[in-house]
């Protein structure tokens, strides 16, 4: 059975299928998670346990320095998967998806699933600076495709359920349903109707109960130090304050997105060699500079998701603003080391690390420069995380939306919104793509940049056939519809009819070339072409398309519904030059 004639489920299958997606990918979540713990305490601690809390800072390793080998095992086993069982599974995962349903139809390999949690789960419980949300984005991505696949649904229904598996992975690992809702369609989908948004709805909801089962209900992250109200409307310096932030961290977003690439570039162009040397070598300076960091800081800081620093930070936790600035810069060149040298793991965890720190920093600036105006640095750090996120993503409705959930704390609303706004348009105007669509740009992909209202489903048949054309006998030869046509040129379309039957079409062209090809005493009726459909007038745009590339058809040719199908009753004619016109008054309606 061929993909377009696959079958729609209806409604209430549909949303069946939806909330065993978002099962798989609550599950999924749980079982990855547990995953890096495992990873995380015996490459770590050498312990075997599956406890672990992000938030909370590793002990220091009983390896002593030779802590710095921990990332170069990771590293060897990560490159053993990626390279033997599943190429794809290399990177932040969220581009591959989405190449998925532009380009391959929804079509993900079933073993990426597989693959990509176990090569991701070794990245970052081996200390790979890099977080946990791509990963699970792929492995509800890939569960929803295969079913789609097994179950043989049309495209856009596969698609449907890729995007609810990644929006549900999103829910599940972060506790933010309706910011997995929102990662979906800004990221995700190619369409956002009814039909499309419930199914993620569902699996959202469903992966987000399953999560909390697990992992409680409490926000990630806990703000202590924003107990009281911080932000004041009246105090107009203080929304200036949050636009200059958002400067900041447009800018911190071109770079974060330019670095990644610019280091993947430089591992295949300039290090060169095999896959596994290449990332044992990029882990390696990883693994250095934890070490590093430890020795001097009594911490890791930047190994795994980094949630512990975080924490640190919006927990109001003194730190000297050298010593954030060098956690900012020593994060940003460990992500650009972990995943250009060609790691599994996402942009999420250390996009949030990049907006805290350096938000707190600027923070910490304004304080000291202007000490009346209470300002509480913690605050700029909950925006810096959002106008990190949301200008690398370009997911900016999502990044608002998630960070609030992940804190619980709507005084950040305004002030995130400011700063997310700015961001995004800085980012946009320094390097054009996001992230995740920079990848795809590179290999010769494009990505639509926004979802539009598309009036190709709503228009109609008789909004833009046309009635130009004429019917003719098809008992007359080649040679008399030659002649008459010579003496009236106005038409190029005629309907073929024989007794008010109609027996095909014909149009100007294709009588002239016929005629090359045929006795010039053969019946119209022996050489009309049969490649045609007929519609009602009611039928909208899109539906023809459907219906003529389903049939192999050419023309349309337009009916009253319920009428008999009759030359008389013939009342438009739809090709490519009515289909080519209606597109082209749609792209009128869009933005330069």
């Amino acid at each position: 059975m061929s993909e377009h004639k696959s079958n729609a489920y209806g409604s209430f299958s549909f949303s069946l299928l939806a909330v065993l997606v978002g099962i798989v990918a609550g599950i999924g979540a749980i079982v990855f998670r547990s995953l890096i713990a495992f990873f995380h305490n015996l490459l770590f601690l050498g312990n075997v346990s599956t406890v672990y809390n992000a938030n909370v800072h590793t002990p220091a390793s009983p390896w002593g320095p030779w802590v710095i080998l921990v990332p170069v095992t990771g590293a060897v086993f990560v490159a053993f998967l990626a390279k033997n069982f599943a190429p794809e599974t290399k990177g932040h995962g969220v581009p591959e998806v989405m190449d998925a349903i532009y380009y391959e139809k929804g079509n993900i390999r079933p073993i990426v699933a597989v693959i990509k949690t176990l090569a991701s789960a070794l990245s970052i419980g081996s200390g790979g600076s890099i977080g946990r949300e791509g990963p699970i984005i792929q492995i509800g991505s890939s569960f929803g495709s295969t079913v789609g696949q097994i179950l043989l649904m049309p495209p856009w229904q596969r698609i449907a359920l890729i995007s609810a598996g990644a929006g549900a992975g999103i829910a599940a690992t972060f506790n933010t349903p309706v910011g997995g809702i929102l990662f979906a369609v800004e990221i995700m989908m190619n369409e956002v109707s009814v039909r499309t948004l419930v199914p993620v709805a569902i699996s959202t909801a469903t992966a987000t109960y399953i999560g909390r089962i697990f992992f409680g209900s409490s926000p990630s992250f806990v703000i202590p130090a924003l107990e009281m109200s911080y932000f004041h409307l009246t105090n107009p310096l203080l929304l200036i304050s949050y636009v200059g932030l958002g400067l900041i961290m447009g800018v911190v977003s071109a770079i974060f997105i330019r670095s990644i690439y610019g280091f993947e570039d430089f591992f295949e162009k300039r290090i060169g060699g095999s896959y596994y040397r290449q990332h044992m070598l990029g882990m390696l300076l990883v693994g250095i500079m934890m070490h590093l960091l430890m020795v001097n800081f009594g911490h890791y800081y930047i190994e795994g998701v980094g949630y512990a620093t975080i924490q640190d930070v919006l927990s109001g936790i003194h730190f000297p603003l050298y010593l954030l600035l060098l956690l900012f810069i020593m994060k940003l060149l460990a992500v650009s080391l972990t995943l250009g040298s060609g790691a599994s793991g996402g942009i999420f965890s250390p996009a949030l690390f990049l907006g805290a720190t350096l938000g707190q920093a600027y923070g910490v600036v304004l304080s000291l420069c202007f000490p009346g105006f209470g300002i509480s640095p913690p605050a700029f750090a909950v925006a810096g995380m959002a106008g990190v996120v949301g200008g690398a993503t370009g997911a900016a409705m999502a990044a608002i939306v998630m960070i609030f959930e992940m804190t619980l704390d709507y005084n950040v609303i305004i002030p995130m919104t400011i700063t997310v706004a700015v961001a995004y348009g800085i980012r946009k105007a320094l390097c054009r793509e996001s992230i995740y669509t920079l990848k795809l740009v590179r290999r010769g992909h494009h990505i639509p940049e926004a979802l539009q209202a598309n009036l190709l489903f709503v228009k109609q048949a008789r909004d833009i056939m046309t009635t130009y054309f004429d019917r003719v006998s098809g008992h007359i030869t080649l040679d008399q519809f030659a002649r008459t046509m010579l003496e009236q040129t106005a038409n190029t379309r005629f309907v073929v009819e024989d007794n008010d039957q109609i027996v095909g079409v014909v149009t100007r062209d294709f009588v002239l070339s016929a005629d090359e090809q045929f006795d010039g005493t053969t019946p119209l009726m022996k050489v009309a072409e049969k490649d045609y459909v007929t519609v009602t007038e009611e039928m909208t745009v899109m539906d023809i398309i459907k219906k003529m590339r389903t049939m192999g058809a050419v023309f349309a040719l337009v009916m009253p519904k319920g009428e008999p199908l009759l030359s008389e009753n013939v009342k438009g004619w739809i090709g490519n030059k009515e289909i080519t016109d209606a597109m082209g008054r749609v792209i009128d309606l869009l933005p330069d």
